[in-house]
């Protein structure tokens, strides 16, 4: 089955059942207390201050992430979320791949994140795909690992 990415309003339909999808999975697998939902405001996840992109499979949307600019030049990755029936199939780094190509398209010389170390497939897919451990950005209470990418 292969994998497409297009872009989706942050507001839709198919984004937000897949954003449902994502919080409900964290709040399942978190670690560390009790997970608190933070969903981007839908608004941030728009050209030209960010984006929002969906996977599909066979006509089913099969995953999402999205990118929010921190500043003219640094974006972070939100949401990167694959569903099981998008998992095994290279989805997650398709996505990751695909919103790294749009931060540049946006102006981007690097892109951040933060995850749980609970998540370990993500930790994995952000190491493997050049993200360095970095001290936190930010405060979000969900997070225990944060990464930095310079983007050519």
């Amino acid at each position: 089955m292969a994998v497409t990415i297009a872009p989706e309003d942050p507001a839709s339909a198919v984004a937000q059942a897949l954003l449902h999808a994502y919080f409900s999975d964290r709040a399942i697998s978190f670690v560390g207390g009790v997970y608190t939902p933070k969903p981007a405001d839908p608004a941030t996840l728009r050209a030209p201050e960010g984006a929002f992109l969906v996977a599909w499979s066979d006509g089913e949307p099969v995953g999402c992430g999205a990118l929010r600019r921190l500043s003219p030049e640094r974006f972070e990755v939100k949401h990167l979320y694959v569903a099981p029936a998008g998992r095994g199939m290279g989805t997650g780094a398709s996505l990751l791949t695909a919103l790294e190509a749009r931060a540049v398209e946006l102006g981007a010389t690097e892109v951040v994140l933060d995850t749980n170390s609970a998540l370990t497939a993500a930790n994995r897919l952000y190491t493997t795909r050049g993200y360095a451990s970095v001290p936190a950005y930010n405060d979000n209470p969900n997070a225990t690992t944060w990464f930095r990418k310079p983007l050519a």
